[in-house]
């Protein structure tokens, strides 16, 4: 099979894109897929999230400037393969400032993608040249969002970017679906907002998916432990719903063991 980039991706902080990126890399490798996550957030919440030492690790930023090639630069963690970053990726906006610059995840993904199934791409809050290198090299985007009106709106502004992304660089990019994170169906405002991103979905010729992520003290608690929530709390609500997440996205290749909690 070839490999599948998909790329977790809103402009607004604090929806849950990196649980939603370790959740994903966590299940899809527990199901024997071979698994990669990229960390373009200079945050580097996604390393730290999975027990590495991102102040002491070769970076994508490392790679970017051209000092090591991708496979040097890649980490091993129990949860898979991660290309991890840190606060120097910030330079990123200016530093890479050169012609084709959009162009520098997607070169360095075509040296080593074929070694992977998936590869899951963690983006920052911002929709900067890090993210649009993130929307030129993959293939789908799930767009992670709180049941709350700011969150919606982070959805909104991403539609422009996609736009001028397939027009230049990537015709293939499609959103995969819309996630609602920390979702509690018996509340009114979450069941107006679910409406709301019903209709941005079909905006962008997608779909909410199935799986609603609820919230519990286990997923802040996880990356303290180096793991995701999938790993850490397995019979949580939310790891039971990344799990569900997963047979939505890759359930058909990578179906989900034989006695895995439902």
């Amino acid at each position: 099979m070839a490999t599948t980039v998909i790329t977790i991706t809103n402009q607004k902080g604090g929806v849950g894109k990196t649980t939603t990126a370790a959740a994903l890399l966590a299940s899809l490798h527990r199901r024997g897929a071979k698994v990669l996550g990229v960390d373009l957030d200079p945050q580097g919440s996604l390393g730290f999230s999975l027990g590495l030492d991102i102040e002491r690790c070769t970076t994508v930023y490392d790679v970017f400037r051209g000092a090591v090639e991708p496979e040097e630069a890649i980490a091993s963690t129990d949860t898979g393969d991660l290309l991890p970053s840190n606060i120097l990726l910030s330079a990123a906006e200016l530093e890479f400032n050169r012609t084709g610059r959009e162009f520098l995840l997607k070169t360095a993904l075509s040296k080593i993608q074929g070694r992977y199934d998936y590869v899951i791409i963690d983006t920052p809050p911002a929709l900067n040249i890090l993210t649009v290198n993130a929307y030129v090299a993959t293939d789908y985007l799930i767009i992670p969002m709180a049941p709350e009106v700011l969150s919606l709106l982070g959805v909104s502004q991403i539609k422009e970017t996609i736009e001028s992304v397939r027009s230049y660089y990537n015709s293939r990019l499609r959103v995969l679906g819309i996630l609602l994170n920390r979702f509690n169906g018996r509340l009114n405002l979450n069941r107006e907002i679910l409406e709301l991103a019903q209709q941005m979905a079909a905006q962008l010729d997608t779909r909410v998916f199935d799986a609603k992520i609820r919230t519990s003290v286990s997923v802040a608690e996880a990356p303290a432990q180096g793991v995701s929530v999938v790993d850490y709390a397995p019979r949580s609500k939310p790891a039971q719903d990344f799990e569900d997440l997963c047979d939505e996205i890759a359930g058909r290749d990578f179906p989900r063991p034989e006695g895995r909690e439902v």
